[in-house]
């Protein structure tokens, strides 16, 4: 027998690399020239017309601006508390098995979401003609008209607003909780009371919590209504700023600017409380805004080359 002599067979060669040519898309180019140009054509607008952008920064800081900031800030607030406390109040009157809680619940907020703010608050203020004396016995007797101040007016007439908007925020958050946990609650012997407490609202926060911030930065600038019943906050003070310095459109923008500091600063709040109630829920938290500046940076940098 002869022996078969294997031949050595050339290795294959190694495939070539496949180079990958992004498509380009001229569309996008476009569209974004356009942009620039119609953005620089109303910057110049604004730079080339008769406004007096020096008063902006004079009275940026002016007393009764701050005055105006603080007092927008304070009207906010309560507001948003009595609608929060009047919210939660009047979910669980809607979600009640008594008819007549439930009616009177939905009769709110279908009188208070069906009309204007703005007539609500003239109402509370004129409410004087219907109610000459307010009279609680031996805690407060005095004329309608002293009693119903401005500020009192405007607390009102927000936040009793803000409970109609908030009452069916929670009531989706109650109704986002599994039927099973609250029976499987009352079969451990808890109260109604305490199943809200300890066992549906901790978990409704996280339907709650997102458009409740939103509701928080639409008060923060639906108080500049509140100048139409005499109250000074900041778009008042502004006004009046404008009134006696000559420049009305100037302190008009400047308010504008103090409204969009103040709601950039809310909505930071906003995302960090949302980060905080979604643990639990999703399996990594969504990146901070610091962690997401040095993510797209790190996007930049030069790739290192393989040697």
């Amino acid at each position: 027998m002869t022996d078969i002599k294997k031949t050595d067979r050339p290795s294959p060669a190694a495939p070539e690399s496949i180079r990958a040519i992004p498509v380009r898309h001229y569309g996008r180019y476009v569209a974004a020239l356009v942009a620039i140009a119609l953005f620089a054509a109303i910057v110049s607008a604004f730079a080339g017309g008769k406004i007096n952008w020096g008063a902006v920064p004079d009275y940026f800081f002016d007393k009764r601006i701050l005055d105006g900031v603080g007092q927008t800030l304070l009207l906010t607030l309560l507001s948003m508390a009595i609608g929060v406390a009047g919210g939660v109040v009047l979910a669980v009157m809607r979600l009640s098995k008594n008819p007549v809680t439930s009616s009177i619940a939905w009769f709110y907020i279908w009188f208070f979401r069906g009309t204007p703010v703005l007539v609500q608050l003239f109402v509370w203020f004129n409410l004087g003609l219907v109610f000459e004396y307010i009279n609680l016995g031996p805690i407060y007797k005095d004329e309608w008209s002293d009693f119903m101040t401005p500020f009192l007016t405007a607390l009102l007439g927000l936040g009793l607003n803000e409970a109609a908007y908030m009452a069916e925020i929670c009531r989706a958050g109650l109704l986002a909780v599994d039927e099973g946990q609250t029976e499987a609650a009352h079969a451990l012997g808890m109260s109604h009371g305490k199943t809200l407490r300890r066992i549906v609202i901790p978990q409704a926060m996280r339907v709650i919590v997102p458009p409740t911030g939103n509701e928080v930065i639409n008060m923060l600038k639906t108080t500049s209504l509140v100048s139409a019943v005499q109250y000074y906050e900041l778009l008042r003070y502004a006004q009046d700023i404008g009134q006696t310095s000559g420049s009305p459109v100037e302190m008009l923008f400047l308010a504008a600017a103090w409204y969009l500091i103040l709601t950039s600063v809310l909505s930071v709040g906003q995302y960090y409380l949302e980060r905080y109630y979604a643990r639990g829920s999703t399996r990594s938290l969504p990146p901070t805004p610091w962690q997401k500046v040095t993510s797209t940076l790190g996007t930049f940098r030069r790739p290192e080359v393989a040697r």
